[in-house]
């Protein structure tokens, strides 16, 4: 059950969809020139930025009239209606903030954008960038004409919508050249959007159950030549109000607050049109009809959290189609989707994210929070050399000069002695009665051997975020206490468990391997390779595995052990497929009972699944993804 990758999205901020090959790390802004060179009044801000590079106001987008003409002018349920020819209503998956609306922190009543030429029209002829009878492209009083880049990539399904961007736009006298350029470059370290190299710019981000965006939309999120071009603010937008608030957003515990404060970066992000959400991508899945028990959801990436419940009557075996092989079972370090949904069919999901929000799955009681008394704050005086957390979100030793925060919220420059922080502990109960599948108890051995391999840099974990921000986790047979470290107080405290883990994770430490050794005795770098680890693991999970033919399948058989009764199925298989078209055929032929959205994507064979659901024949299941797409607009030129 000790899957800290399958979670750790969770504890992160918006980041760029798994098929980004690459972002910008966040950091803030380090000014070097004080001249104030350049001062730009646009409709409803004044922007005031320093001489370097890309601090010139774009002399097209700079214009908020010209931004929101964009807006106007461009007709996206047509742009959604292009590439899912499934989907019944378009307007289902139309974005109006940076924040799904089916979100717990969506702002309803932001300023819309409703398709509208007529106004797009009247915007720029009031910018100044009038339509001469008989001409096709709109020029300002100079006789420059009204033409933008738009870069994206190459991938077939942006050339698709794009191609109706670009019409819309010419529909308004707005000339776009588009670019679709290779994601390698797009995305790459140092060229594309990391160098704000574009005019307009067209990518996804990834929504969770924490919308984040503090290096998205805050004012020292802007990535310059002066700050090694770090933060992901590639417009270069700066809103006081927006950036105070996303930050608020992001520093309280407080829901309300939080939701609050985010509906004010929204409302001011609407408002300057920096950038203009699209829609929604989809993710489909589809069943045999008789199939009971699924229930995907937006926000939770894993359908398989509740398969101990799904069932077809009359049946003792469900089938999963995967066109893709999991390389290991050890996901610690192999955490791609079909590792770590097949893992779950082992180890269980102790905390889901349905619907953008987080609720105790299995194995622990509830979520620990304020309002439960399960988390508590208390203030502790920290001396020199303590781990703490800055005031950049940094973990380090209290040293003379750390700027930290102290009990009462104030930002302090430690100078030796003590300073009072708040610091956080999170009281973890386990349900009774978990079990390994080889009929062992689940003890503390186990839950301290996952605290210690997780953290381990010889495990061949790459991510210690959470481990680094941990200052002890004690368990007993039935609990787990996380202590973090003094000035960590993360939003999603309430799924921090031990080794990184959303929620507490272990690994039977009694396991005797085929060399004799007991599985607590082998150090961290063995683990990737041991086959009882990376091909047969046990867990206290609904399934245990007793078979994998390389290329062929993998076959799960109910845990006998199971603390919550036997599953409801008693077997499960997962039959490797060539691709998605022999996937889909052997869904309407009934040689699988599940496909899921890494199979199907949202080509054409999901027509194929709509048409045989519409039939009454398969059931499909089309949801909102939690990635969206949307335009930048780059503010400034170099």
């Amino acid at each position: 059950m000790a899957t800290k990758n399958r979670l750790m999205a969770a504890f992160s901020t918006l980041a760029i969809a798994a098929f980004l090959l690459a972002a910008c790390a966040p950091g803030g802004v380090t000014v070097v020139e004080t001249q104030i060179v350049e001062r730009v009044v646009t409709q409803e801000v004044e922007v005031v930025v320093q001489a370097e590079a890309y601090t010139t106001p774009h002399p097209i987008l700079s214009d908020i009239r010209v931004r929101k003409a964009i807006a106007f002018c461009s007709n996206r349920p047509e742009m959604i209606a292009s590439v899912y020819t499934f989907v019944d209503d378009p307007n289902s998956l139309l974005m109006d903030t940076f924040i799904p609306s089916d979100h717990w922190a969506h702002a309803a009543g932001v300023e819309q954008y409703a398709f509208d030429p007529a106004q797009g029209a009247a915007l720029l002829d009031e910018a100044g960038w009038t339509l001469a009878e008989g001409a096709d492209v709109r020029q300002n009083a100079a006789g420059e004409a009204l033409a933008l880049h738009f870069t994206t990539t190459s991938a077939a399904f942006r050339q698709t919508w794009a191609a109706v961007f670009e019409s819309n736009m010419a529909d308004c006298g707005i000339q776009v050249v588009r670019l679709h350029a290779p994601a390698s470059w797009w995305f790459g370290d140092t060229t594309g959007l990391s160098r704000r190299d574009f005019e307009l710019g067209a990518f996804a981000w990834v929504g969770e159950a924490d919308p984040g965006g503090e290096t998205l939309y805050a004012c020292d999120g802007i990535p310059l030549p002066s700050n090694g071009w770090s933060g992901q603010n590639y417009m270069g937008w700066c809103n006081e109000a927006a950036s105070v608030a996303i930050r608020a957003a992001n520093n309280t515990l407080d829901r309300d607050e939080r939701i609050a404060q985010y509906a004010i970066t929204q409302q001011e992000f609407a408002k300057d049109m920096p950038s203009l959400p699209l829609f929604n991508r989809v993710e489909v899945l589809a069943t045999n009809k008789d199939l009971a028990g699924f229930a995907p959801a937006p926000g939770e990436p894993y359908a398989t959290y509740n398969i101990h419940e799904w069932e077809i009557a009359g049946l003792d075996t469900i089938v999963l189609g995967y066109t893709q092989e999991p390389a290991s079972l050890f996901t610690l370090v192999e955490n791609a989707f079909v590792a770590v949904n097949a893992y779950i069919t082992l180890g269980g999901y102790p905390v889901s994210s349905l619907n953008y929000d987080f609720q105790a799955n299995m194995y622990v009681t509830q979520l620990p929070t304020l309002d439960n008394g399960g988390a508590t704050l208390a203030t502790v005086d920290v001396a020199e050399g303590t781990t703490v957390v800055d005031t950049s979100g940094a973990a380090v030793a209290l040293a003379s000069g750390v700027t930290v925060k102290d009990a009462d919220g104030n930002d302090v420059a430690f100078s030796g002695g003590t300073v009072p922080m708040q610091q956080m502990t999170l009281n973890w109960e386990l349900v009774p009665g978990i079990t390994f599948s080889d009929g062992a108890p689940v003890t503390a051995a186990d839950i301290d051997l996952a605290t210690a391999i997780n953290c381990s840099p010889d495990s061949g974990a790459t991510d210690f975020t959470t481990c680094d921000r941990t200052a002890s986790a004690v368990a007993t047979d039935t609990s787990l206490v996380v202590t973090l470290v003094p000035g960590y107080t993360p939003p999603l405290y309430f799924t921090v468990g031990n080794g990184g883990c959303s929620g507490p994770c272990w690994y039977p430490a009694h396991r005797v391997l085929s060399d004799g050794r007991t599985l607590a005795d082998v150090p961290a770098s063995e683990w990737t390779t041991l086959p009882e680890i990376a091909e047969s693991p046990i867990d206290t999970g609904a399934y245990m595995i007793t078979e994998w033919v390389k290329g062929q399948s993998m076959t799960f058989e109910a845990n006998p052990f199971f603390y919550l009764g036997a599953p409801k199925t008693p077997t499960i298989v997962i039959k490797f497929v060539a691709d998605t078209n022999q996937a889909v055929a052997q869904l309407l032929t009934g040689q699988v009972d599940v496909l899921f959205g890494e199979t199907l994507g949202a080509g054409a064979e999901v027509q194929t699944v709509r048409d045989a659901a519409d039939a009454g024949e398969v059931a499909i299941y089309i949801l909102p993804s939690a990635t969206w797409e949307h335009i930048d607009f780059n503010l400034f030129t170099r």
